[in-house]
């Protein structure tokens, strides 16, 4: 058993409908749903059998599955091209397992939790003032990537848990006129910034930390307003340093953690400063749950293997090209842009661990929006495209507003979609609903193959109590975990971003073009635009 032997398995899936596998659908909904962490999974309405479902239990068997989670969470070297550990699991475990996994360098993770801690604590309780001498009322933090996409995803996901006071912004696009529509509404006296770069010399970081240092001097007659509100998240401490921030406000990463895994290290301080140190601890118990129902539980209950090998049954077998992301809540709206980066960033990869050509595809195209917007949008494309699209609904089962009909209405249609997506609606059954409604033969005739829905989509439900920092910890840990079983059975390293860094190299080559330097190595498109560009701005 293998994934290219998944196109033969998947004949009769191909043919059969979703519906008709409801037959007994007390059973099915029983056999077909997990819950751990808080979550709770129904994945009853994707189209597979059991016996389909235990040929997938056999592939993670034959990928050695349950050797690769152990390799991971005891510290092998996983990550081969970059020769490195994947640890951003033990930076939400106890400190005993921390000790036993990292041995000497736990102690150094420890003192950096605690000096995080400490830092959260004297800028709430107002210890640590402003260059001026108030108390902050803001909070910068600047990086992309994965020093920002889980920031952005936290701190909306839990608005209703910002207890501290402080107000945080997030800026990671190096277009000027984002970095200024967030400045206009900030007062350079009570705010701090946090700069997070793991090497310190990403260009867009950097670009965006001096146009910020730049308007806090301009704006402020203390010549140490760096040093005193300045925090940098980095391993090079030396350029950090030059930049003006100091040392002891210079928190360490590891390269042990890869940036979209980062969120529970330090690079979360930005999130801690907003939700205070008991809720981000609770962000990180909930992710340690799920790291353990991962770990200790059989495949066929286990949350993140489920949704790993399901997703891999959409991809390979029944070759759908994409994943949609529908989180019916508001809190979650950011969701899908992290999980474009987790997931895609991670196993958008057609090369093994060997350096071999893969024969199967992989990572789908991740999109999505929050409920109900996705409806009235590319949902529509969903249900009567030819375009199959998989799709994981996320809702939460208590509404956070005081508008309890309005939460009501919107799980409804959560359900619904589901619901919808997998039923759709035949010729026959438009039909009989025109003729219901009084049309004249003529009319139906015209009108009916316009309203039929080809049904037979996928889709997980994924149920959350109430959103808490500990059930957004477990939802997060789910997908990190899901990705990495994608990518042990599809042969693949998760954790390096080779098409990334190609990006940066030509971007420093073109901009070195666009100020005088060299242009032949560039084809004749981008030196056309390149002169247009420097045309334009010398007008």
């Amino acid at each position: 058993m293998d994934i290219s032997s998944l196109l033969q398995l998947s004949k009769a899936a191909k043919s059969r409908s979703i519906v008709s596998l409801f037959a007994d659908s007390e059973s099915r909904v029983e056999n077909y749903s997990t819950a751990s962490a808080g979550l709770y999974l129904d994945f009853s309405k994707q189209n597979i059998t059991s016996s389909e479902l235990n040929q997938l239990f056999e592939l993670a068997e034959k990928s050695n599955l349950a050797e690769k989670i152990k390799a991971q969470f005891s510290g092998e070297v996983i990550n081969n091209t970059e020769k490195r550990a994947v640890l951003h699991s033990v930076l939400r475990a106890p400190d005993v397992i921390k000790q036993k996994i990292l041995a000497a360098s736990a102690d150094e993770v420890i003192a950096t939790e605690q000096h995080m801690a400490e830092i959260v604590d004297d800028i709430s309780t107002g210890k640590l003032l402003s260059a001026s001498g108030e108390k902050f009322t803001d909070v910068i933090a600047i990086g992309i990537g994965g020093s920002y996409y889980g920031i952005k995803v936290s701190l909306s996901a839990l608005n209703t848990f910002h207890t501290t006071g402080l107000n945080a912004h997030v800026i990671a696009n190096v277009d000027g006129a984002a970095v200024e529509e967030k400045l206009a509404k900030l007062n350079v006296a009570t705010t701090l910034v946090v700069v997070i770069s793991k090497t310190f010399t990403t260009q867009e970081t950097l670009l965006n930390a001096l146009a910020v240092k730049n308007w806090m001097l301009k704006h402020s007659a203390d010549a140490d307003i760096i040093e005193k509100q300045w925090f940098a998240v980095s391993t090079n401490i030396s350029k950090a340093t030059e930049f003006g921030v100091l040392a002891k406000n210079i928190l360490p990463m590891w390269d042990w953690v890869g940036g979209r895994f980062s969120l529970w290290s330090a690079v979360g301080l930005p999130l801690a400063l907003v939700i205070g140190n008991e809720n981000f601890n609770k962000l990180k118990q909930g992710a340690y749950q799920m790291d353990q129902h991962f770990q200790n539980t059989p495949f066929e209950q286990n949350m993140p293997v489920l949704m790993a090998l399901l997703g891999i049954w959409n991809r390979n077998a029944l070759q759908y090209s994409s994943l949609a992301i529908l989180p019916y809540d508001h809190s979650l709206r950011a969701l899908p842009g992290y999980l474009q980066q987790t997931d895609m960033e991670s196993n958008g990869k057609s090369v093994s661990n060997a350096g071999e050509k893969l024969a199967w595809q992989t990572a789908p195209t991740v999109f999505g929006q929050e409920g109900t917007n996705g409806q009235h949008a590319f949902m529509q494309l969903m249900h009567q495209s030819d375009e199959i699209i998989p799709t994981d609904f996320i809702v939460c089962l208590k509404g956070a507003s005081k508008l309890p009909e309005h939460h009501q209405v919107l799980v409804a249609n959560c359900f619904a979609q589901s619901e919808a997506l997998m039923r759709g609606k035949t010729l026959a059954e438009v039909e009989d609903e025109l003729t219901v409604a009084g049309l004249t033969a003529e009319d139906i005739a015209m009108l009916a193959p316009h309203k039929t829905m080809k049904g037979n989509t996928p889709s997980n439900t994924l149920l959350l109590d109430k959103m808490t920092p500990e059930n957004l910890g477990a939802l997060l840990a789910l997908y990190e975990h899901k990705i990495f079983v994608q990518g042990v059975i599809w042969q693949l390293n998760s954790f390096d971003q080779w098409g990334v860094e190609l990006g940066k190299q030509l971007g420093n080559s073109i901009l070195a073009a666009m100020k005088g330097g060299e242009t032949t190595m560039l084809s004749a498109s981008s030196q056309n635009l390149i002169k247009r560009f420097n045309t334009s701005t010398h007008k």
